[in-house]
């Protein structure tokens, strides 16, 4: 039987609490996972995994149990916690019983080969983290290849991106960047650059893509794509608003147009 930890000064709750923050994100390079579908992508995706954290009490799944039993057997610091002090340090309400700490990855933009690359999306300045996490799981679900993120933003490990990946963020290339960085680095490899606008003549359903390989951009939820950056777009697609509406959520948008670019 494994020493099960309760109390809340230990200094591995203390870590758990300061991944919560992006600052402790940053320092230690390392990031929180929680719930059996995502630790178990990680794992699967061959991620870093530095800690597996669970309540024996709250492991009801059999796949969870053989999770821990595996890792542990292989090495990984497997760390049993109370019930009552897993409840207190998981971040949903009910949780499965299992958190990881994770090492981050971070990809160059120069890792990115335009061999084999067909459509990729980038976003510059997005400010929800939700909507980042959405668009990863939708790349995943039309069989696009990755994402930029241009420009800073949202931080990539923050934990409603890796809950609203589900999983995705642990099989697609995200490379961060700033926006001329990737154009420069687009304008050499002859990608086709797909701005989006609500201004923008061209209905998507008219949009007929190229054998070329292409990128879809969208701009900040609030501020969508300036002037400047629509002129380095080849060219500009619309989704019609017919309602009072005067625009789509960015991740609802995101899907739309990626399912009409990769028909």
């Amino acid at each position: 039987m494994p020493e099960i930890i309760s109390s809340h000064s230990n200094p591995l709750v203390k870590q758990i609490r300061s991944l919560r923050h992006k600052k402790g994100r940053d320092e230690s390079n390392l990031f929180l996972v929680e719930g059996i579908h995502h630790v178990g992508e990680a794992i699967e995706a061959g991620w870093e995994l530095e800690t597996l954290i669970y309540a024996p009490e709250r492991l009801k799944s059999e796949f969870a149990a053989c999770l821990v039993d595996e890792q542990s057997r292989r090495g990984l610091h497997c760390i049993a916690f109370s019930t009552d002090l897993f409840d207190d340090i998981a971040e949903k309400d009910n949780p499965q019983g299992i958190l990881a700490i994770i090492r981050q990855q971070h990809f160059a933009l120069e890792t990115v080969t335009a061999d084999g690359l067909r459509i990729a999306v980038a976003l510059v300045s997005p400010q929800d983290p939700g909507n980042v996490g959405a668009i990863l799981r939708t790349l995943d679900a039309v069989g696009a290849d990755g994402l930029f993120l241009l420009e800073g933003g949202v931080d990539l490990y923050h934990p409603s991106i890796v809950r609203a990946s589900m999983g995705t963020l642990f099989w697609k290339w995200v490379v961060e960047t700033s926006f001329y960085e990737f154009l420069e680095w687009s304008r050499k490899r002859n990608l086709q650059l797909i701005g989006t606008s609500a201004h923008a003549q061209t209905d998507y359903r008219e949009f007929k893509r190229s054998e070329r390989a292409s990128v879809l951009i969208l701009g900040s939820e609030q501020k969508g794509l300036s002037p400047d950056q629509l002129a380095c777009c080849e060219l500009t697609i619309s989704l019609p608003m017919r309602g009072r509406a005067s625009s789509l959520n960015l991740a609802v948008a995101a899907g739309i147009l990626l399912y009409k670019l990769t028909e």
